[in-house]
């Protein structure tokens, strides 16, 4: 990726930017400037909350050169609150830790780096939602 796009694309790699169709009302990520539901093509931004719970999971062990750094880790199938679902690394939890139907929210993280532009690419992953007991 160049250096120009990776600025260009960074406001969807920070924040859940989806897009909600301004006729049947159906949200979409990631992204879309036609609906995938009515082909309507009056879609607008739409911020999701990025909360969800974990559809599916997998542990990876060889991942591609740019995530070496990172291994082991998982990606899960993450249905979001809004209705999409999305594939995304699990991060600050084991995948032996993980259970399906698990409680996730979103969070900024480093995703990789470019070696030869130097630069080093941030996005969301998600965590599991700590809850605390009241004593």
């Amino acid at each position: 990726m160049n250096v120009p796009r990776h600025w260009r694309e960074q406001v969807r790699r920070y924040r859940l930017l989806g897009s909600k169709c301004c006729d049947c009302e159906e949200i979409s990520f990631p992204y879309r400037l036609v609906c995938p539901k009515c082909r309507s093509r009056k879609c607008e931004d739409y911020a999701l909350i990025g909360k969800g719970k974990i559809l599916s999971f997998t542990d990876i062990n060889s991942p591609p050169q740019e995530h070496k750094y990172n291994m082991p880790y998982a990606v899960a199938l993450i249905g979001l609150v809004e209705g999409p679902i999305i594939t995304a690394q699990i991060t600050d939890a084991r995948a032996e830790e993980l259970e399906i139907g698990m409680d996730v929210e979103m969070v900024t993280r480093k995703i990789m780096e470019y070696n030869e532009d130097g630069i080093i690419c941030y996005g969301y992953k998600f965590r599991p939602i700590v809850k605390y007991a009241h004593p």
